[in-house]
């Protein structure tokens, strides 16, 4: 068993292996399916506790990775391998109690890996080039949004409305990457300067400017009386 395991947990194992009900499993913290998937004596329970882990944050990896990708037709298989990273490298995680923040490290670190290995055949936009309404621009980041809704917007539901994610969708992919890494899935400014290899003054610069732009989009219905 994890050497982080204690009485209680060993109860809570126990307990495991006499009932494999749904209500059991559900009932139990994630730091609880941590210390459970981390158990190599019992390769049942640790299954079963990586299954209930899977179940949980699949959807959440699904939507983190819509945030950060929003252009991309595979996320379910961006997703997927998020979560069999998750299951491989369960072990390795010390802290269970931090269970949340290293999988979002995970979700960013496997975007940014997909991000290298895309090869692009776009024209490279100037960070300080004007982003207006011209319509002659034949910049690969000025695209119509399509307002037909996507298969994220289903699932995001009442979560995120649907005219702030098309506004964060329409942001150059630099500053979508610094929104959604600061204010969605919450990292650090050090985290997400060295994701993004850059320096903090880059990271507060784009988040900066992603916010203005973000303000300046949503203008309409945060004045116009409904």
């Amino acid at each position: 068993m994890s050497s982080m395991a204690t009485p209680s947990t060993t109860l809570l194992l126990e307990s495991s292996l006499s009932t494999t009900s749904t209500p059991a499993w559900s009932s139990l913290e994630v730091t609880e399916l941590v210390i459970l998937a981390q158990n190599t004596e019992q390769r049942a329970v640790a299954r079963r506790a990586l299954e209930e882990l899977v179940k949980r944050h699949q959807r959440t990896v699904y939507v983190a990775l819509a945030h950060l990708a929003p252009e991309r037709n595979d996320l379910a298989d961006l997703t997927q391998e998020v979560l069999l990273r998750m299951c491989r490298s369960i072990g390795t995680l010390r802290n269970p109690a931090i269970f949340k923040p290293w999988l979002n490290r995970i979700i960013t670190n496997l975007f940014y890996d997909a991000l290298r290995k895309q090869s692009r055949q776009l024209k490279v936009l100037s960070m300080d080039a004007p982003y207006g309404g011209d319509e002659d621009s034949a910049s690969p980041t000025r695209d119509v949004v399509d307002p037909t809704p996507r298969p994220e917007h289903l699932i995001l539901g009442n979560e995120l409305d649907a005219t702030i994610y098309n506004a964060i969708e329409q942001l150059p992919e630099p500053f979508r990457s610094a929104i959604v890494l600061r204010d969605i899935q919450g990292l650090s400014y050090d985290d997400i300067a060295s994701l993004m290899d850059c320096n903090l003054g880059t990271v507060k610069s784009r988040l900066a400017r992603a916010r203005d732009r973000l303000q300046a989009q949503l203008a309409p219905y945060l004045t116009d009386p409904l």
